[in-house]
């Protein structure tokens, strides 16, 4: 059973933007599965670890575009996206210290910061990327 069902009420109208975020939704969907089936840590930490390093590359190539079309929030987007980073980088090291768990917490904040980011933030630069001739 999947967290998150891909919807085109998620399409930012950006064929690359769009298979990177269903890659994401993908990435969490695995996690998900993983908790529910209780597989061990290190899948887990596997999946985590993957979802970071493509996370990363994700935010890259969003703000690459950011810098090329002059996109006018890109500061404020750019510091959203650190945040999240933060805040990933700080559950896996609690998950890899055994000072936190896999839990519906953080499936739940994944979920929600991917759908709300997505249908709030990287819905505004659709347009201009549109107009730049990026579909």
């Amino acid at each position: 059973m999947s967290l998150i069902t891909w919807s085109d009420k998620y399409s930012v109208n950006i064929k690359e933007i769009d298979e990177q975020h269903k890659k994401l939704v993908g990435m969490i969907n695995e996690l998900h599965d993983a908790m529910m089936q209780a597989k061990s840590k290190e899948v887990s930490l596997a999946i985590i670890n993957k979802m970071a390093d493509y996370t990363k590359d994700h935010f890259s190539t969003e703000e690459k575009y950011m810098k090329q079309f002059g996109y006018p929030d890109y500061e404020a987007h750019k510091l959203s996206h650190e945040k999240f980073v933060e805040q990933v980088l700080e559950f896996k090291q609690g998950y890899e210290n055994g000072k936190s768990g896999l839990s519906y917490d953080l499936l739940n904040f994944l979920k929600n910061w991917l759908v709300t980011h997505i249908q709030s933030s990287d819905k505004k630069y659709s347009a201009l990327f549109n107009e730049k001739g990026l579909n």
